[in-house]
């Protein structure tokens, strides 16, 4: 910066310079606080070491919808899921999921109302996709807990090979030959109830129900029942007739797709978790991992000629 005497008074010539000065100044204090906070960050919050296999609180009840959830969401689907009383004594360790049925309409239903009007080749692809989607929901909440969950390619291509292709030639099959077929403990049959979505303007909602029996291939008994529904709501207030008419043209929105695949999900997490999680099939299997993690550490012997 240079200044000028003029008349007894100061001015300056150059004003860029100054301004120059300023800013850079500005910058290198700030890059150097901000590097200070840092470093006292790091010395006043050191990472604390957490080992692995602790508690895990609520392991079966995360994820399951209470009576707050319900009035929440406004959700009044319930789930009733009958547990045969002997089944901690032995249960299933290899489960198969046979192909679900859909007995709905198989054609786009909202209010009871179908608005869509498929021929009989479309009916027939899009129950099979309806039923696939619970059946994969299922199977993948299944494959989280303690059971061995048979791939269900493997159980289709079995299936086919045997000429079994409809839900009336399944049925006429037993329980037990099917668990010699696929080396299952028990089978899970499937038909999905409810696949439809409801619309009121201010109000949209899908509805999801299905049906399961979890059945031992040892004597055909029934290990686990359930059905139930899921309600996907999503409720609009509006007052003035021109907020109705915008909010109704908004709740369209629930609809989508990604909002009827996560009602597919929550009703099969609904029934999984109600299933008693069994300590001896856990323990079972960390004693065939340790068993395997020992023979690993054996150094092979080499044969003898």
């Amino acid at each position: 910066m240079r200044v000028a005497e003029s008349d007894g008074k100061l001015e300056i010539i150059d004003r860029s310079e100054p301004f120059c000065l300023i800013y850079g100044a500005l910058i290198q204090r700030a890059w150097f606080f901000s590097l200070l906070c840092f470093a006292l960050g790091c010395s006043t919050h050191s990472y604390e070491t957490r080992p692995f296999f602790r508690q895990e609180y609520n392991a079966q009840a995360h994820g399951r919808k209470t009576l707050f959830d319900h009035l929440v969401e406004l959700d009044p689907g319930t789930f009733k899921v009958t547990v045969a009383p002997d089944y901690l004594k032995d249960p299933p360790a290899r489960v198969a999921l046979l192909p679900f049925t859909d007995v709905g309409s198989a054609n786009f239903v909202v209010d009871k109302i179908p608005l869509t009007f498929r021929n009989k080749e479309q009916r027939m692809d899009w129950a099979w996709t309806d039923a696939q989607r619970l059946r994969r929901a299922l199977q993948g909440y299944l494959s989280e807990r303690e059971f061995i969950v048979l791939k269900m390619n493997a159980i289709d291509a079995v299936l086919q090979f045997r000429g079994i292709n409809t839900a009336e030639k399944l049925s006429r099959v037993r329980p037990e030959d099917l668990g010699r077929w696929f080396g299952a403990d028990a089978v899970v049959y499937g038909s999905v109830k409810t696949y439809e979505a409801y619309y009121l303007g201010l109000i949209a909602a899908w509805r999801v129900g299905v049906e399961i029996r979890m059945i031992s291939t040892a004597d055909g008994r029934t290990l686990v029942e359930a059905t139930g529904s899921r309600y996907d709501t999503n409720l609009l207030v509006a007052l003035t007739l021109e907020d109705i008419i915008i909010s109704s043209a908004e709740n369209l929105l629930q609809l989508r797709d990604i909002n009827l695949a996560r009602s597919e999900e929550e009703t099969c997490r609904e029934i999984v978790h109600r299933i008693p999680i069994s300590k001896e099939l856990e323990q079972r299997e960390e004693q065939a991992a340790l068993d395997f993690a020992e023979n690993s550490d054996r150094p092979s012997v080499p044969l003898s000629h």
